[in-house]
């Protein structure tokens, strides 16, 4: 279906049903994620495990999921978009039964771990299908709506998640995903047509997805454990990792993003992202531990508690995108991170006598207002930065480079800010709570400073008749991003 006059339009049947399999695929990876972070506390009280078998039961989906996007969205390019699509919705939905039938955590990590690789198949193939399956004219709405009700899940996520528990216990987070991935699997298989990428590589990077799931491995066992010399490892295979990428004519992430024209911002925007989502990480983490263990507050109030932070981002993203794309994103990229820094130091409040009013609400409306300012000019820069035919990677590699932080910084950051085995003790928890947060304000403020270093304009005149594109110029790039991309910008 290469033609233009062959792809159904947005408002016909067609192009209906194909946004609906593509927006509810999406929108169960989406909503698994917050409703999983809202499960934490009671999944620690069922399975009896500490911080660590908490930081596992997240991590092992992030640990999959971050080390084999890039080789999923690779893998529908050359097998069919939605022949991974459909495997990856009903892997998801396989292991999200094994996770909610677990009966202790060592289960219910082997079965997130697993959800992961399902999760990995998945998520790129929704923006793919998209890209590949609606008429041009159109693909710039579809992708509006694609992301504006990815948004909408996140934001039911917490209060659905918080609703579930209280009626039928953690596990239904998990077994909820089984009823919407049979409605995705039923509508792709009889409306999405297939599709493959004409020009994808022969074959997939193999080597290269192997060592960084090797190396990201390391470093999660390492930074968990507490264990140097497997830290080390994870270093040491990370630097194999590059040199793997530099040696292969198909890379998963091709070195060219680093060295062309774009090379400096895209690799800036990167550097960005790793701080700052390496602090989102943290806080959502975090923040519904302390809000339940310390503050006493229920699953679905910890879940209502944050709702602020979405329905901001919903109002205010698209303002701060456009801004961003007159004007450049340095200054949103800068300010941004200091303004959710800004509400983290409001946050350290929280305790045991807390008022929502007075010591919740004004540090999430503040972190909220901060993400807002930053999140589209982020995923700007990094598309404006390469040509429009590899903005599908480009979003794809910053995705990864996101889960990745976050991934490092909840592995992390617990036995930095001294949680490790606190869930029994709220004092303890609520101290450590707190240093925690000072780190994820030195985060945000690296990445205030490397915007604010990195992003600087190039000094240069313009060639006439011709438009230079930096970051600004592509805001809305991923409306026509080629199908090999994540289907993500990186957002919360």
């Amino acid at each position: 279906m290469s033609s233009t006059a062959q792809l159904p339009r947005l408002g016909s049947a067609s192009g209906r049903w194909i946004l609906l399999a593509t927006i509810l695929g999406s929108s169960v990876a989406a909503l698994d994620a917050t409703v999983v972070n809202i499960a934490l506390p009671r999944i620690g009280e069922s399975l009896d495990t500490d911080v660590a078998g908490l930081q596992w039961t997240l991590n092992g989906y992030t640990l999959t999921l971050a080390s084999f996007i890039l080789l999923g969205g690779s893998l529908g390019d050359r097998l069919g978009r939605r022949k991974v699509f459909v495997y990856g919705a009903i892997g998801f939905a396989l292991t999200s039964v094994l996770c909610g039938a677990a009966v202790n955590i060592e289960m219910l990590v082997a079965a997130r771990l697993l959800q992961g690789v399902a999760g990995a198949m998945l998520t790129p193939g929704s923006l793919a299908l998209i890209s590949a399956s609606i008429d041009d004219r159109d693909r710039g709405a579809a992708i509006g709506l694609w992301s504006g009700f990815g948004g909408v899940a996140g934001a039911l996520g917490p209060f659905v998640g918080g609703w579930l528990i209280g009626v039928a216990g953690w596990q239904a987070v998990f077994f909820i995903n089984v009823p919407l991935v049979m409605v995705v699997v039923a509508v792709a298989l009889r409306h999405v047509p297939e599709s493959r990428d004409p020009d994808a590589a022969p074959r997939s990077d193999i080597p290269g997805a192997v060592v960084v799931a090797l190396a990201l491995g390391a470093l999660t066992f390492g930074l968990i454990d507490g264990n140097p010399a497997l830290v080390a490892l994870g270093v040491l295979l990370l630097a194999a990792f590059v040199v793997v990428e530099v040696r292969s004519d198909h890379p998963l992430v091709p070195p060219a993003l680093f060295a062309g024209p774009g090379g400096r911002v895209f690799t800036a925007a990167n550097l960005v992202t790793l701080a700052v989502y390496a602090a989102l990480g943290g806080v959502f983490f975090l923040l519904v531990l302390e809000l339940q263990l310390v503050a006493g507050y229920s699953p679905l109030l910890s879940g209502v508690a944050t709702l602020p932070i979405t329905f901001i981002m919903l109002a205010l993203s698209a303002p701060a995108g456009r801004w961003a794309q007159a004007h450049g994103p340095r200054l949103p990229m800068t300010v941004g991170p200091l303004v959710a820094a800004a509400g983290l130091v409001l946050l350290t409040r929280i305790g045991a006598d807390t008022s929502y009013w007075r010591d919740v609400l004004p540090g999430v409306l503040v972190f909220g207002l901060g993400l807002s300012v930053l999140v589209a000019p982020l995923t700007g820069a990094v598309l404006g930065a390469v040509p429009a035919s590899e903005a599908g990677i480009a979003s794809g590699v910053n995705n990864a480079v996101a889960r990745t932080a976050q991934l490092l910084a909840v592995a992390a950051l617990p036995g930095l800010a001294g949680l490790s085995g606190a869930l029994s003790d709220p004092s303890e928890f609520d101290a450590g709570f707190e240093v925690a947060m000072w780190i994820c304000v030195g985060l945000l403020a690296a990445g205030a400073a490397l915007a604010a270093g990195l992003l600087r304009p190039p000094r240069r005149a313009p060639e006439p008749d011709r438009v230079d594109c930096l970051p600004q110029c592509a805001v809305v790039g991923p409306a026509l991003a080629p199908a090999r991309s994540l289907g993500s910008d990186s957002s919360t």
